[in-house]
């Protein structure tokens, strides 16, 4: 079955209503998913993408219902990953030697996923253009870390196609596909868990990425992704809300998530909210058990919140499994000016409150001291966590829509110190004072930098590129600014291009 776009552009997809995983069980679908592939006929005929492997006989049969596929003029190959590019063999073994159109990097892509080196490739950079007769072009813009180096977008002129790839897509399957025949709410909430699941660590390359498009002057009517829906009506909302949702996007919301053995720290957890409910009503507060609520959804409200607690029980005097791993993607989704903190209870020491509030530092968000209750909490200890929770609440209501100096962010945390010691159970159950004063410790120990000195990170693999050190193995000359780097400039860790990094 084939739905028509626009002008001489067909949907020749799939819709997969059964799958419920995506990268392993990284990424729960509770709406399945599609596998968009696109035909265009004009003089030159053309098929952008194709679908997952899985589907590979169902989509051939079809295509070869719509069209002889000896009558393809060229194949553009926006992403290699198998729910792009799964049937791309099969494809090629009925039309071989059928040019491929794809990056540069996607030529290493494909040929890792096919093993098929003599396919007949033609490499685009962003701005090239193919010819497809009747006045149109295809025009490339590298996608590059969205969310894989060989990652590009196809504009259609004339008819003002942007085919997107993974940008602006959901997992979210359909019997409608056109953005104005869904219901808004849902597919709101599906581009939203889309987008803070999956492309948050590129953030910044998304927003760069959009800038550039926007530059280049180019109206788009319609919006073709790779999954999910086709944006057709005011197609460019996608564009400006994806815009706002790269910019360290935060709203007055707080997430508390936990996993308990015995109860208690589901206790710490509610009587927390209550604090913070008390001490700001107009913030919206989510509390999420870990063992038993979605992780994406877990962490599409994080995404959203200008703060997150995590709790867990003490077990073998480290946390609990599941917030362990939580805490793993939390750190891989490099969450951007976010508050955290931790809590816990435990029966002996307490190791989990402790190495929850290690791994959140490691993951770049500002720590809050941590609140540890020995054993069921009493109704002293429910009181603590109910203050803990007013003091994070007038702490974070504070700092959620202020970027903070150095000297303002000591402050702050001097401020919850003083309120969470004022109220603890015993020396087990105060503030991490300690983690404090190692902190600190460890700012005064980094080297000084003069106060026009700029480093660069790798929003890839998070390596810093200090000017005052430069890059000799590159032949960059220690205090060479980031300007003056050469443009062939690799990234020693991830070997990607100055474009993947960020001031910081």
């Amino acid at each position: 079955m084939t739905i028509h776009v626009k002008g001489n552009v067909h949907w020749v997809g799939i819709h997969d209503w059964e799958t419920e995983h995506f990268h392993g069980k990284e990424y729960h679908m509770n709406k399945g998913t599609s596998y968009n592939s696109y035909l265009i006929r004009e003089e030159k005929t053309v098929l952008v993408d194709t679908v997952d492997h899985r589907f590979t006989d169902q989509f051939l049969a079809n295509l070869e219902m719509e069209i002889d596929l000896n009558e393809i003029d060229y194949i553009i190959c926006q992403h290699a990953e198998e729910d792009h590019s799964g049937a791309l063999s099969a494809l090629l073994e009925k039309i071989p030697n059928t040019p491929i159109y794809c990056t540069e990097a996607g030529v290493n892509s494909i040929i890792g996923h096919h093993h098929k080196p003599d396919w007949n490739f033609r490499t685009v950079k962003t701005g090239d253009a193919l010819d497809i007769g009747n006045g149109k072009q295809l025009i490339f813009v590298e996608m590059k870390m969205l969310h894989w180096p060989d990652s590009m977008a196809t504009y259609l002129t004339s008819d003002e196609v942007l085919f997107s790839n993974d940008a602006f897509g959901q997992h979210y399957c359909d019997e409608n596909l056109f953005n104005d025949q869904l219901d808004q709410v849902e597919l709101h909430d599906q581009c939203l868990r889309y987008f803070s699941n999956i492309l948050t660590p590129f953030a910044p390359l998304v927003k760069a990425k959009i800038e550039e498009v926007l530059s280049l002057g180019v109206p788009i009517d319609v919006i073709a992704t790779s999954h999910g829906c086709i944006w057709r009506d005011n197609a460019t909302q996608i564009v400006e809300q994806y815009y706002e949702w790269s910019k360290a996007y935060k709203e007055d919301r707080i997430t508390i998530v936990y996993d308990t053995m015995s109860n208690n720290t589901r206790m710490m957890a509610d009587a927390i909210a209550k604090g913070i409910r008390k001490s700001s009503p107009e913030t919206a507060i989510k509390v999420f058990n870990i063992s038993k609520h979605d992780k994406n959804d877990i962490l599409a409200n994080i995404f959203r919140s200008k703060g997150v607690l995590v709790g867990s029980s003490t077990m073998n005097n480290v946390m609990m499994p599941q917030i362990a791993a939580l805490l793993e993607e939390m750190h891989g989704l490099r969450f951007a000016e976010k508050r955290a903190a931790a809590f816990g209870s435990s029966g002996w020491t307490g190791g989990a409150v402790k190495r929850i509030d290690a791994r959140l530092r490691e993951a770049n968000f500002e720590v809050s001291p941590a609140q540890h209750i020995h054993w069921k909490p009493d109704t002293d200890a429910l009181r603590q966590c109910i203050d803990y929770g007013m003091t994070l609440a007038d702490v974070w209501r504070v700092d959620a829509d202020e970027v903070c100096q150095p000297k303002q962010v000591e402050r702050k945390k001097a401020q919850i110190v003083e309120s969470g010691t004022s109220t603890k159970q015993n020396a087990e159950s105060s503030v991490c004072n300690s983690d404090l004063e190692m902190e600190v410790k460890t700012e005064v120990e980094q080297p000084t930098h003069n106060s026009d000195c700029t480093c660069w990170r790798c929003t890839v693999c998070e390596w810093i590129y200090d000017p005052q050190l430069g890059e000799p193995n590159q032949d960059v000359e220690p205090g060479t600014p980031w300007a003056q780097v050469p443009d062939y400039f690799l990234c020693p860790e991830c070997s990607l291009g100055k474009e993947v990094f960020v001031e910081v």
